[in-house]
């Protein structure tokens, strides 16, 4: 026999890790701040931001947006967004950066995906997939102001939005995203990326995320990491033109061109850390 249940009101959390994030931080807030509802109905919002010792204002603008704030030591980027998925009490986790935002029809699509999960009065039988455990979210990068559609960086959907207790980030250094157990499903509305808005911001990020990426390549190959023409010019050289050519980067105008070619000299760069931090520990990869 079908049976009819009457769900309970689902609580959103939102949970943000920051660190000198001043110039992005309250326009993130600012697209979350107007309330959910369900059913005409108001969710329960909380926003909870794990900061890792700012100095700028980063911690007085998440208050006056009423956020719970707790400051802790960097544990690397996994270990930092699910320490912020602890704290949080909701039902469901909305896991943003502190330089993307929500964009309005994302905010009420979020709204109507967990009304459907916690308010309606459904009529299914008892085999039927009711629940839905996490949903993926198309997010819109930009780069340099302008969104970028091409050359694999659109969709580029990620799992954001999930039941408490159903995901977690998986522990790597860098590209963390979060592993789900259960049902996923895809919205449609896009989540905005301000990723990098000016050139100075794109290298000092592919800076630092190809030294963390250089680490995954050292453990993956248990230390030792020899120099490598292919990985450091003709892996990169290959990744451009697939992305560029293949994928349509090209279509994105100098936008694209900036970005595909930067993002293919970090990719040497990550090799080549790779190297560099082998032979400090191992001699025979100066041979």
């Amino acid at each position: 026999m079908a049976r009819r249940c009457i769900l309970p009101l689902v609580t959103l959390s939102v949970v943000i890790i920051t660190h000198n994030e001043e110039a992005n931080l309250g326009n993130t807030l600012k697209s979350i701040t107007p309330r959910l509802y369900s059913e005409g109905r108001r969710n329960d919002e909380e926003l909870i931001i794990v900061d890792s010792g700012s100095t700028d204002r980063t911690i007085e603008i998440a208050k006056s947006f009423g956020a719970k704030v707790f400051v802790e030591e960097w544990k690397g980027y996994a270990a930092q967004k699910n320490s912020a998925i602890d704290k949080a009490t909701g039902s469901w986790i909305l896991s943003l950066d502190a330089d993307e935002a929500v964009s309005p029809e994302l905010l009420k699509e979020i709204g109507s995906a967990l009304g459907r999960q916690g308010l309606l009065r459904l009529e299914q039988p008892p085999d039927s997939p009711v629940f839905v455990d996490a949903f993926s979210i198309p997010r819109q990068n930009l780069f340099l102001q302008k969104p970028i559609r091409h050359g694999g960086f659109w969709p580029d959907r990620k799992i954001r939005l999930f039941r408490k207790g159903n995901g977690r980030f998986a522990m790597r250094p860098v590209h963390e995203s979060v592993q789900v157990t259960g049902r996923v499903e895809e919205l449609k509305a896009p989540l905005i990326h301000h990723s990098y808005p000016t050139l100075s911001d794109y290298i000092e990020h592919m800076n630092r995320y190809s030294s963390l990426g250089a680490e995954m390549v050292v453990g993956k190959a248990n230390g030792k990491v020899r120099f490598s023409v292919i990985n450091i010019v003709l892996r990169p050289l290959a990744t451009f033109v697939y992305n560029y050519f293949f994928r349509l980067g090209f279509l994105d105008g100098r936008e694209g061109l900036l970005l595909h070619l930067y993002h293919a000299v970090y990719v040497s760069w990550k090799y080549a850390k790779a190297w560099e931090l082998s032979r400090k520990n191992t001699p025979e990869a100066n041979r």
